[in-house]
């Protein structure tokens, strides 16, 4: 059983898309599309995702478009039916909700365009920040992530946990970190995945009665409670709570696990979510796909593990 999984902000590099606009035979048509997705987003995405440098494409206004539209050039190369499960991390969501149908590659894009800004807009008006912890118990790390006034807006699982909220409490994390964790200041705009996103979260909420959705055409899982999502309607209300509410990737990776997913394919930006799969999910093979030289083994691995799952395990 393959599973696709589209990764989150943080894991764009420099020049990342360069090698999908030339040098193989569909580069053409990427270039095309990405240019598509330029006009939607109100971005150049071929500047940023080719010339553009770190400091450009760290914004949190331009990387979300940026990495919503990496993901569905490289899935536009990719036998996509193919994989009976979906998901993807924070603003990777929208990729995988384009993937399985629930919204359209326009509708994807141009809510990432939204979601960027607003999100970027509300890191401006309180300065907040994030950290992350590996390692240590689980439960003194949330432990202490809680005494520090913090929030764990990620749990990763195989160790990773992101605390996020005021500059003064993740000071006050640093100086006494739980016991056997290392702490690592992580460079974002704000404190994602918390209350501080309320305003982009009021935002999305104005526009999502105008979002038309499908209901999913494979399993898509929710980074809410890792649990696959039964229509269209459910999602797209989850994608905007989402904003405010943790990511509990360490659920989607205990579903995939429920369900014997024997292979995952990782778009690009790909390598942070194969590192934690290769931890949690062992045994499993892993294709991570950053450039076309890596589509015919994405190809043979989705050709060896297609199957399905029924929707009816949702609650799985």
């Amino acid at each position: 059983m393959l599973a696709i999984v589209a990764p989150g902000q943080g894991a764009q590099k420099p020049g990342f898309l360069l090698p999908w606009l030339s040098g193989w035979d569909g580069a053409q048509r990427a270039t095309a599309r990405l240019r598509w997705m330029s006009a939607l987003s109100g971005l150049d995405l071929v500047h940023l995702g080719t010339e553009a440098d770190a400091d450009a494409i760290k914004d949190t206004a331009t990387t979300q478009p940026l990495l919503t539209a990496a993901a569905l050039v490289a899935a536009a190369a990719l036998p996509v039916g193919d994989a009976a499960v979906v998901a993807g991390h924070s603003v990777g969501e929208l990729g995988a909700a384009a993937m399985a149908g629930v919204l359209s590659t326009e509708t994807a894009v141009a809510l990432a365009g939204v979601r960027g800004r607003q999100m970027a807009a509300a890191c401006e008006a309180e300065p907040t920040g994030m950290t992350a912890l590996l390692g240590g118990e689980e439960a003194d790390v949330l432990a202490a992530i809680e005494a520090a006034g913090l929030t764990a807006a990620n749990r990763n699982g195989a160790g990773q946990i992101v605390a996020a909220g005021s500059l003064n409490g993740l000071e006050k994390l640093a100086a006494a970190p739980p016991e056997r964790a290392r702490v690592r200041s992580l460079a974002v705009a704000g404190a994602f995945h918390t209350h501080y996103m309320a305003p982009a979260r009021e935002a999305l909420e104005a526009l999502a009665g105008g979002i038309t959705p499908a209901d999913p055409s494979r399993l898509l899982l929710s980074n809410a409670d890792g649990k696959a999502v039964a229509t269209g309607a459910e999602m797209v209300t989850r994608l905007v709570r989402q904003v405010t509410s943790p990511v509990r990737w360490d659920l989607c990776m205990a579903t995939l696990a429920e369900l014997g997913v024997t292979a995952m394919i990782e778009l690009p930006p790909a390598g942070t979510l194969a590192g934690i799969a290769k931890r949690v999910l062992k045994g499993i093979e892993i294709v991570t796909v950053n450039t076309p030289a890596d589509l015919p083994a994405a190809v043979d691995l989705a050709a060896r593990h297609r199957g399905s799952t029924s929707s009816n395990t949702a609650g799985a």
